[in-house]
């Protein structure tokens, strides 16, 4: 044990070493660091052979994954979730390439699972060009549509767990056509997700085919019974949005960002970054409205916090800044909300 414990300190030194003296300096080199020295430490639990392949694995796909959507950093995303057993001349399959096309023509890109269904209209009508396809190897072999097959935006995941965390991630919205189990899984981890702070909050809309029953259906279900019986609060309903109008799913999400633009934890503060300065009035009633999520103080405008230094890029945004209590979600959204009516 002594002998294994003095191997792991010794490797550790020359960890140090090497992000001392032969890694150019950089903000990340601390964590790579960790990242390096956390192998070094599973190789002393003497971890299964199959735990292995799934760390090793998994952190393949991430690192490829972060790799691919680097470039397209600052271009704001649509992840789309459906059936990919929709047939192609059922309505929800082209109310899918409509809303694609209407999403893209606002300077949006779209992510699928890169099938057919659902995820097939979706990209025909978003185009190559505008399209991410996050396929994944399943026993039937899912292959990729026509509309994403061999482009180098289209990545297959072995994992759901990493394949799902770039759909969250990456999107700057979430929106949901009829389907199956997996739509379902995709929809309520996504609303659990910003409902609970793990994710910023973005607009989530169910888009029903015109004049479908599919996700009103399941609006119903969700007020009658989830809430019905106390296990949501009457705030997270402000979380989603159900609709069979493909235009209105484009202006709840275009309109989300006609103001607001992106939030940012700075030690207890919440930030919210805005494309105009907040005036006095968007203040006063944001104070009025908003007081029972503050744990103390008020709303107010600032200037770029000084750990905000490492975005240069938005460092021209005017803020406001808030202690907010990072338990009402639902009420976040719907400050975000009244932000966007100035």
């Amino acid at each position: 044990m002594g002998r294994n414990m003095l191997d792991v300190n010794a490797v550790t030194e020359i960890i140090e070493s090497l992000f001392n003296n032969n890694i150019s300096p950089a903000p990340e080199a601390d964590l790579l660091k960790e990242i390096v020295t956390t192998v070094v430490k599973l190789s002393q639990d003497h971890p299964d052979r199959g735990d292995l392949k799934i760390i090793h694995n998994a952190l393949k796909e991430l690192r490829y994954g972060f790799k691919l959507f680097a470039p397209y950093r600052h271009v704001r995303k649509v992840s789309i979730f459906g059936s990919a057993r929709t047939l192609p001349h059922d309505p929800a399959a082209f109310q899918a390439e409509e809303f694609s096309r209407k999403i893209t023509g606002r300077n949006f890109m779209v992510i699928t699972g890169a099938g057919e269904g659902i995820m097939r209209g979706a990209q025909e009508g978003a185009g190559r060009a505008n399209s991410f396809g996050m396929n994944i190897y399943l026993p039937f072999e899912q292959a990729a549509n026509k509309f994403i097959e061999n482009d180098p935006k289209l990545m297959t995941f072995k994992y759901f767990f990493t394949r799902k965390l770039f759909f969250i991630k990456e999107a700057d919205a979430v929106v949901l056509f009829p389907g199956g189990f997996g739509t379902h899984d995709e929809g309520f981890e996504a609303l659990t997700l910003i409902q609970t702070g793990k994710s910023d909050p973005v607009p989530v809309v169910f888009l029903d085919a015109p004049g479908g029953t599919y996700w009103k259906t399941w609006e119903s279900y969700v007020k009658e019974e989830l809430l019905g019986h106390n296990l949501i609060a009457a705030e997270d309903l402000s979380l989603f949005k159900v609709t069979d109008n493909a235009e209105l799913a484009v202006d709840e999400i275009v309109r989300y960002y006609s103001n607001y633009h992106s939030l940012r934890y700075v030690r207890e503060h919440l930030v919210l970054r805005l494309t105009r300065p907040a005036p006095p009035a968007m203040l006063d009633r944001l104070n009025r409205e908003f007081a029972d999520i503050l744990v103390a103080g008020k709303i107010e405008a600032t200037a770029p916090l000084p750990e905000e230094s490492n975005e240069p890029e938005i460092q021209h945004l005017p803020r406001i800044l808030l202690l907010f209590n990072r338990r009402n979600f639902g009420r976040l959204r719907q400050l975000i909300d009244a932000i966007n009516l100035y």
